[in-house]
């Protein structure tokens, strides 16, 4: 696919001895939603994390026509490559201001968003601004996270996991926030374990099952798959 930000080419991964990805092939285009699904286990974070360098892999991974495969998680993201963990990794003893500024790519310079766009994208972290991070809900620290990647001026943010976890209103809230992302070109992969959500805002859908990629079509097709979701998505 030529106009792909990303191209993976028969990936691998292991842990130990552990065999996770077992030669993974997919692509995301620029401003393009791509989800990756399939349930727990089935190698998909290893996937986000073999991408930005965190695990080790074997095979091929070109982001914007250069190969990354052995690039460390810092220079990985320099090239413009965010990565939003499940975890919500924020700075629990700093502001929500002081985040968002620790997000920049360059100091005192801002890319292609600035923190009074964060601000104007989601107000509950306006209001919140001079509050500490580790006493924000669980959906605001995952909408600080999400913020302070963008504060990077990526071109492609890879998402874990985003609604784990949330309340229904801050699920929609993530939903739009991703859609909002991606209207400015910049492409988002997006490991999501709810069907509705993925559906929703993703264009394009690959279901992972044992370290393999076992579908790939449109939301569309997925959601017309009966079989596929029975054998590799239904709990």
């Amino acid at each position: 696919m030529s106009d792909a930000i990303l191209q993976v080419r028969d990936m691998h991964a292991k842990y130990g001895k552990s065999h996770i990805l077992q030669g993974i092939s997919f692509d995301v285009r620029d401003g393009e939603i791509v989800a990756l699904m399939g349930r727990n286990g089935a190698g998909r974070s290893t996937a986000l994390k073999a991408i930005m360098g965190a695990v080790q892999s074997y095979g091929s991974i070109r982001f914007k026509n250069q190969e990354i495969v052995g690039l460390k998680p810092h220079q990985v993201a320099r090239l413009g490559l965010g990565y939003v963990p499940e975890n919500r990794d924020v700075f629990p003893g700093l502001t929500v201001r002081d985040n968002l500024y620790l997000g920049q790519k360059k100091a005192n310079r801002c890319g292609r968003w600035s923190i009074q766009d964060m601000f104007d994208i989601f107000p509950r972290l306006a209001q919140r601004a001079d509050t500490r991070a580790d006493v924000l809900s669980g959906g605001e620290q995952q909408m600080l996270t999400i913020c302070r990647t963008l504060m990077g001026d990526p071109d492609l943010v890879m998402v874990d996991e985003p609604t784990e976890g949330l309340s229904p209103a801050m699920i929609d809230h993530v939903g739009n926030l991703l859609e909002r992302i991606a209207s400015r070109g910049i492409a988002i992969l997006l490991v999501e374990q709810k069907f509705t959500i993925a559906l929703k805002v993703s264009q394009r859908v690959y279901v992972m099952g044992h370290g393999q990629v076992v579908f790939e079509g449109t939301a569309k097709q997925l959601s017309a798959a009966a079989a596929v979701r029975k054998e590799w998505l239904e709990v």
